[in-house]
Formats: C-alpha cells, structure tokens, sequence
C-alpha cells in the first residue's frame, strides 16, 4: 500500500471550488480521501463535486462562509451526517482585502481579514478536533504564506493573519499532539490562481517574479496539493507543528517583492 494513500478517509477542505483548495481536494480523491467541497456559492462546489466523481472520486458539496460560525457548524455537522467523522482538515479559504500600508486599513477590512483567516481556522479545529481525538488519529493543514516570514508594506493584515495561522499550527500540535493528530502549515509563494492573479496576470510581472525564483517559474496548484496529500497521509506521520514552504525558493532567493 502506498504511503500516500488516503482510501476511507474523510478530508474537509475550505475554500475549494478553485485554485489551491480545489487542486488539494482534487489530489485527495485522487489519492482516496471522500472529499467536502466547500466554499461559500453552491453552484460553485457541487461543480467541483461532480467534476471529482466523473473521474471516479467521491465528493459532497456543502456551501459555507468561513467567516460565519455558525455556518461553520453547519458543514462540520452535515460532513459527520454524511460519513461519520472527519479525518483530514485543510483550512484553505482566505481573504485579502486591502493592499497598502497598515495604516490606511479600514476596521472593518482588519476585522474581515482576521476572522476570515484566523477565527475561522481556529473555530474549525475546534469544532473537529475532538471527534479525530476520540479516534486517536487526525490530520489538519492550515494554508499560510511565505507572506508570514516578513514585513511587508503592501500587505500588513494578511502578513500578520498568516504569521498568526503558523503559530497557531505550533500551538494546536502541542496540544493535541498526545491524541496522534498532526498539526501543520503549508506556507506557498505566488501560485497561479485567481487569488493571486494581480501578481502573475501581466506576462513581464510573472517573467520579473520568475527570475527571483531559483526554479525559475512561479507555482501550480497542484505544487501545493501534493505536500498536503503528503502531509495528511502515512507519509507524514512523523511531521507536526511545522510550515512547509512550497515557494520554488522565493525566500532565499528574494524577498519582499514576491509576496
């Protein structure tokens, strides 16, 4: 049996009916898992759903806003309906609303960004940590940034929702680690989706980032999906508390600029 098989497990990931968060639920069913589609338009998941059973995978789609709680419970609730339990938890769906300084943020952005990309990840793993704790087993990944690693003057709020998401993992493995639940950041450079499109849409823009980049390119998807199918299987057993940087090697190669 492969180290990165997934088969019979439950994997929730936020924030997947595109980019990174479709590309890991998409490797996932590949690799096994029955996967929730999640992101805040129905139409949006069961697109993703449908997309992953015609090539033989399992999936449910259940629209939720991560920044809502209770909307939050709901999909923890109808995933445990559904299929029992959940096994592999990917907080993926994340928000930037402001680009500039920190002090010219208004307080609802600030308060937009931290609940989106911070409460939500918390109140997720509260919601599930107990139930992978009662099985002695569990897996939960929290998509950060390489963001999280430096000031920046263009990106305060984020940067900061990102550091805290790390320090989070760190927190969350100490203190579950005694269950065998697995806590872990993935921290990606620019990937080509449509969250990062302002970044890599115009052709010299991308070629600029690319020459920072010792691999030469900006990432993919799936350069992301595969640590985390890494990450939420056997192969990844002994790895907790950690960030895994999926960056083509932006920081040590740059800095600031390939935020």
């Amino acid at each position: 049996m492969s180290m990165f098989d997934l088969s019979g497990k439950v994997a929730l990931v936020t924030g997947s009916s595109r980019g990174i968060g479709k590309a890991i639920a998409v490797q996932m069913a590949l690799h096994g898992a029955r996967v929730v589609i999640s992101s805040r338009k129905a139409e949006s998941c069961e697109a993703v759903a449908a997309e992953i059973a015609a090539a033989g995978g399992t999936a449910m789609a259940h629209a939720a806003h991560v920044g809502h709680k209770e909307e939050l419970e709901a999909l923890v609730e109808a995933t445990v309906a559904r299929w029992g339990r959940i096994d592999v938890l990917v907080c993926n769906a994340a928000t930037n609303p402001h680009f500039g300084p920190s002090i010219s943020i208004k307080d609802e952005a600030l308060e937009k960004v931290i609940q989106t990309n911070l409460y939500s990840n918390i109140w997720l793993c509260n919601l599930t940590l107990p139930g992978m704790a009662e099985r002695k087993d569990g897996a939960v990944i929290i998509i950060s940034s390489v963001a999280g690693f430096y000031g920046t003057s263009l990106l305060g709020a984020y940067a900061i929702s990102k550091a805290a998401d790390m320090q989070l993992a760190r927190n969350l493995a100490v203190e579950w680690g005694a269950h065998n639940i697995r806590i872990n950041c993935i921290a990606p450079g620019v990937i080509r989706t449509h969250f990062a499109k302002a970044l890599w849409a115009d052709p010299q823009r991308e070629a600029a980032l690319a020459r920072r980049y010792p691999l030469r390119r900006i990432g993919e998807p799936d350069d992301v999906a595969g640590i985390a199918v890494m990450l939420a299987s056997r192969a990844g057993n002994f790895i907790t508390g950690q960030t895994v940087i999926v960056d083509g090697g932006g920081l040590i190669g740059g800095g600031e600029s390939l935020s």
